[in-house]
């Protein structure tokens, strides 16, 4: 019960509360840490006490989708850093850890290709989450040049240097995500006019819905650009796609039918009768 009120009240740095499946991976690892004392003869045989803690990993809410027209309303209230940060993240569906953990040297731009060494977070560095997420990220031509423009005007375009390296830490340290999304990003949303609540992960999920409905693109090709180890995780978001195109559908049918400007009429009573 203990451990269970404990993940309740987890908060990440910027106080938003942890997402379920976060807290369910915490609680496995807590249950690995008790079976290695078990083997170890540690604790009694069979007295694994994380067994019982229960923690769903089932989303809170559905994730919000940015759509075509807000995402360039989006791009057009920023500049410099955080507009490229924006677009690489809406083009490639990088996790902000590998984001902000981009150096030059990772960037071929003869071949357009990103390579993924490493990622950040909470100002530490560490490896990437699973081989799968070392695949290279291919680059949009658009995309690449304003990366090459960006590393032409930028401070710190050395190899080993960051590529979103902070000013206020002379470079030695890249931008903290946290305060770019809160003091920048969401500003820059608030004056766009879009009223969804955005995060880190809003723009990789856009990519992904995106890439299903807007282009119709096949599962396997979205699973291997968002570096998903298998398709059940891709079959995921393309299920809460599905029902966004649906929704589209259904909204032009109504609109079809009920046209703006157009008073409704007073509903008609259809009287069903059975033939004799």
């Amino acid at each position: 019960m203990a451990i269970e009120s404990w993940l309740r009240q987890l908060h990440r740095t910027n106080g938003e509360i942890l997402a379920n499946a976060t807290k369910a991976k915490i609680r496995n690892i807590f249950s690995v840490i008790f079976n290695h004392a078990i083997r170890h003869e540690w604790l009694e045989q069979g007295k694994n006490p994380v067994t019982l803690v229960r923690q769903s990993a089932t989303r809170r809410s559905d994730s919000q989708v940015l759509d075509y027209g807000e995402i360039q309303a989006l791009l057009a209230q920023l500049s410099g850093s955080a507009r490229l940060i924006v677009m690489l993240a809406v083009t490639t569906g990088l996790h902000r850890s590998e984001l902000f953990a981009l150096k030059w040297r990772d960037i071929d731009f003869g071949r357009m290709m990103v390579s993924v060494q490493r990622s950040v977070y909470l100002g530490m560095i560490g490896n990437c989450k699973t081989e799968t997420s070392r695949r290279p990220v291919p680059l949009e031509p658009r995309v690449a040049a304003d990366l090459w423009i960006w590393k032409e005007t930028s401070k710190y375009n050395n190899p080993d240097d960051w590529i979103f390296a902070s000013k206020a830490k002379s470079g030695i340290n890249p931008l903290w995500p946290g305060v770019l999304l809160e003091k920048v990003i969401r500003t820059a949303v608030a004056r766009a006019g879009i009223s969804k609540r955005i995060g880190w992960h809003t723009f990789r999920h856009a990519y992904a819905t995106l890439l299903l409905v807007a282009n119709g693109e096949n599962v396997k090709v979205v699973q291997e650009l968002m570096r998903h180890a298998s398709t059940r995780f891709t079959l995921e978001i393309y299920s809460q796609a599905q029902l966004i195109a649906k929704r589209a559908a259904q909204q032009r049918s109504v609109e079809a039918i009920l046209p703006e400007g157009v008073a409704d009429s007073p509903p008609s009573i259809v009287v069903a009768t059975t033939a004799r």
